[in-house]
């Protein structure tokens, strides 16, 4: 039988609250008398309290769970994704906090659902959850502090200790369709991630209300709102269905966009991600972006500025870092919990006046 904490304490002589403070509590201890407990317990071969036992007896596991709409692996291919997790941490950090992140694959619903129920943490961070996604429930019968990044309307569903850091994203989609417009491009293409539910990558003939994920369908909305109020017949708008967030599905999206008798002159994504796709179907086309075709994206990631591609620069880092901030250390006020952060038009050299050529 291995040594216990009552083994450690009968060796050193003092009692089993003394030996656990000797972990948890080590300001209670003078350093000699810590010194010689945890000496005894390594030549014992004791390896300290339960973990999880002194979870419980605290009430507290110091962890926060992040929940994503995602397989793990994505979250860490999508720069922003990581960016927004970067500031999250650094919150954690400073509080001595940890991160769980909690997959919920659409394919194992059930899965992700006993997931969230089982997560050992004080808290959750709704990073990309929709609402029609049951763990919203679980989250809200659990009662623990939650934040959303997405729709207000969904924390606004919750009760308890709720807060929302995000942008208005139809706003800033709209900004940025309307500096299009203003360029004269009327053949215009909107390529979106899970615009819809299908898994095919492609043209979709979707009413804009029926956009069932909330991101994507913001700021495809805004997007329209901007092109109606410019003029634009709104039959010469392509929509276009990403199946994911990625680069080669940016570019197999474009793809539709431009081998098209009557091509787009120009191609507003609702990421970076798949703008930087948009930007491989051009140059395989032997087409110019900002020239022959104007191309903007959504985010300002890195890659972004060394492309110089036209986008919404959102403050990713800054958005987590506040997250985890109301979640650790809430304010009093509940209105204070509810963060909407500025965003900025960033024009780069992908957009540009319409080229009467390739819109002839």
């Amino acid at each position: 039988m291995g040594a216990t904490l009552q083994t450690v304490a009968d060796q050193v002589g003092v009692s089993r609250s003394t030996v656990s403070n000797a972990y948890s509590r080590p300001d209670q201890l003078s350093p000699e008398l810590r010194a010689r407990i945890l000496a005894v317990a390594e030549r014992l071969g004791y390896p300290g309290p339960n973990p999880s036992a002194r979870s419980l007896r605290r009430g507290k596991v110091d962890a926060i769970g992040v929940l994503l709409t995602a397989n793990l692996s994505m979250a860490f291919r999508d720069p922003y994704a990581v960016a927004y997790l970067r500031g999250l941490a650094e919150a954690a950090e400073q509080r001595k906090t940890s991160l769980l992140l909690i997959p919920l694959p659409h394919n194992d619903q059930e899965g992700a659902l006993d997931a969230v129920r089982n997560a050992a943490v004080d808290a959750f961070c709704v990073y990309c959850v929709p609402d029609w996604f049951k763990a919203l429930e679980i989250i809200n019968f659990r009662g623990l502090p939650v934040v959303g990044g997405e729709d207000p309307a969904i924390t606004g569903q919750l009760s308890g200790e709720v807060g929302f850091v995000g942008i208005d994203e139809r706003k800033a989609a709209r900004r940025l369709a309307a500096h299009v417009a203003a360029l004269g491009h009327r053949r215009v293409a909107l390529i979106g991630h899970w615009i819809t539910d299908t898994s095919v990558t492609g043209p979709v003939d979707v009413h804009p209300d029926e956009l069932r994920y909330y991101v994507s369908g913001e700021r495809v909305r805004g997007f329209r709102d901007a092109l109606v109020a410019a003029g634009v017949d709104l039959a010469d708008v392509v929509l276009i269905n990403a199946a994911e967030n990625d680069r080669l599905v940016g570019a197999e999206a474009a793809g539709h966009a431009l081998d098209r008798q009557d091509r787009c002159t120009a191609i507003l994504s609702t990421s970076d991600v798949l703008a930087l796709g948009v930007l491989d179907a051009l140059a395989v086309r032997g087409l110019r972006p900002g020239r022959d075709v104007s191309v903007t994206g959504f985010d300002d990631i890195p890659e972004a500025a060394a492309v110089g591609l036209t986008t919404i620069r959102q403050p990713s880092v800054e958005r987590g870092r506040i997250a985890g901030e109301l979640l650790l250390d809430p304010p009093a006020d509940p209105q204070a919990r509810h963060r909407v952060l500025p965003t900025t038009l960033v024009v780069r050299a992908t957009t540009g006046p319409i080229n009467q050529e390739s819109s002839s």
